[in-house]
C-alpha cells in the first residue's frame, strides 16, 4: 500500500491549466476577445517540442494555403530551433476522424496541437484528454464551444455583419441577394451567415437571400453560383464568405450586371473589384489570411514555455474597399488568384511573402 502510495506521489498530474491574472505575455499579438476573457498558464515544458497540425477539410484554397502556412512557419529558422518535429495530417469533413487524428497525437506524446475544427461542439472529450494529458489544444479559424482550451479567431460573426453592412450601404432599397455561403457545420460558416442575416433583418429593408454552398472554394462556388442565376435570373447583390473569384467568374460567364459584392480577401476576386469597380462591382473585402494557423503555432510555443495567454485571442480582420483596391498594396496583379492578401500579422511579428508560403507543399508531413 505504501509502495503504491509513493508511485502515486511521483506520477505526473495534469488538469490543463491554471487560471491567472493578466496581462498576456505579449499585450500586443495576444488580444483577449473581451475585458472578461479569462487567462491561462500551462506548466511550462523544456523544448525542443513536438506539435501537430490536425486539419480537417483541405479542398480549398485557403486551407492548402494555410497548410502551407503552417509550414513555412514551421521553417522560420527562429521557431525551427524551437521544434523538434512538426506534424501535418488533414482528416476531410469527417469530424469522428479528425477527434481520432488529436487523440492519435495525444497518445503518441505530442505536446501542442493547433487545429481548425470542423464542429465546434463536438470535441468536449478531447479537450479533456488533452489537458489531462498536459497537451496543450490551441483552435483557430473554426474554434471550440469551451473555455477550456484556447481559441484564436478573427470576430467572424462581424465580418458578416461587415459585409451586410456594406450592401446596405450600396444596395439602398434592399433587393434580392445570393449568399454563397462555407462548409456545413463549421463556426466560420454559422458565424457569419447569422451576421449577414441579423443585420439585414435589422436594416429595415426588404431583402429577398437566396442561398447556395460554395465551401469556400473557387469550382464549388462557381458552380452553385452560375445555377442560382440559371434559376433566379438576376441578383442585386452578392455576398460569398470564400470561392468569391469563381462567384464574379459565374457573374461574368452568364452575362450579370456587376452589382455590390460583400466578400472575402481572395486575390483573384481583389483584381475583379478593381477592374470592375466602374462597371457596377462595388465591394468590400474583409477576412484574415490563413496566416492566422502561424498565430495558433506561435501561441502554442508560448503556452508550452509557461506564458500567459488570454483563453480567447482576437485577431485583427484585413479590411478594404471600393474605390480603394491597389495594386501591390491590397492585391497583386502578378501572383496567382488563389492566394489570399492579408497574410501579415505584425503586432505578432509575423508576415509572409507569397513565395514563402507558395515554395511549400500541401501533403500531410
Amino acid at each position: 500500500m505504501l509502495a503504491g502510495a509513493c508511485i502515486l506521489n511521483v506520477a505526473p498530474s495534469f488538469a490543463g491549466p491554471k487560471v491567472v491574472a493578466g496581462p498576456s505575455a505579449d499585450p500586443e499579438c495576444f488580444v483577449p476577445w473581451t475585458a472578461q476573457t479569462k487567462f491561462f498558464q500551462y506548466p511550462t515544458k523544456k523544448g525542443p517540442y513536438r506539435i501537430a497540425l490536425a486539419n480537417g477539410f483541405v479542398a480549398n484554397t485557403w486551407r492548402i494555403q494555410m497548410i502551407q502556412t503552417a509550414k513555412a512557419y514551421a521553417a522560420q529558422p527562429e521557431i525551427a530551433a524551437k521544434l523538434k518535429e512538426f506534424k501535418v495530417v488533414s482528416t476531410g469533413e469527417d469530424v469522428a476522424a479528425q477527434i481520432a487524428a488529436i487523440n492519435n497525437f495525444i497518445d503518441s506524446g505530442y505536446d501542442a496541437i493547433v487545429t481548425d475544427a470542423q464542429n465546434p461542439a463536438a470535441f468536449k472529450q478531447v479537450i479533456k484528454r488533452a489537458n489531462d494529458a498536459g497537451v496543450v489544444l490551441i483552435a483557430f479559424d473554426n474554434i471550440l464551444d469551451t473555455e477550456d482550451t484556447i481559441n484564436v479567431n478573427v470576430d467572424q460573426k462581424g465580418l458578416g455583419v461587415y459585409w451586410a453592412d456594406w450592401l446596405i450601404k450600396n444596395v439602398p432599397n434592399g433587393g434580392k441577394v445570393l449568399e454563397i455561403r462555407g462548409v456545413a457545420g463549421t463556426s466560420v460558416d454559422t458565424d457569419r451567415h447569422n451576421g449577414i442575416h441579423e443585420t439585414l433583418d435589422k436594416s429595415g429593408k426588404k431583402w429577398d437571400v437566396v442561398e447556395v454552398v460554395g465551401k469556400w472554394d473557387d469550382p464549388t462556388a462557381q458552380k452553385a453560383t452560375a445555377d442560382a442565376i440559371a434559376v433566379q435570373k438576376h441578383f442585386d447583390a452578392f455576398t460569398a464568405q470564400g470561392g468569391d473569384t469563381g462567384v464574379v467568374q459565374a457573374m461574368l460567364d452568364a452575362k450579370h450586371p456587376m452589382v455590390p459584392f460583400g466578400g472575402e480577401t481572395e486575390n483573384g476576386f481583389r483584381k475583379f473589384c478593381a477592374k470592375f469597380s466602374g462597371d457596377g462591382l462595388k465591394c468590400a473585402s474583409g477576412g484574415t489570411g490563413p496566416a492566422q494557423v502561424a498565430v495558433a503555432i506561435h501561441t502554442a510555443i508560448v503556452a508550452l514555455e509557461g506564458g500567459i495567454l488570454p483563453q480567447s485571442i482576437k485577431l485583427p480582420l484585413a479590411e478594404v474597399e471600393d474605390p480603394n483596391f491597389k495594386d501591390d498594396e491590397n492585391y497583386y496583379s502578378k501572383q496567382s488568384d488563389n492566394f489570399f492578401v492579408g497574410n501579415s500579422f505584425p503586432t505578432c511579428h509575423i508576415n509572409f511573402t507569397a513565395q514563402e508560403i507558395m515554395g511549400q507543399t500541401k501533403d500531410n508531413k
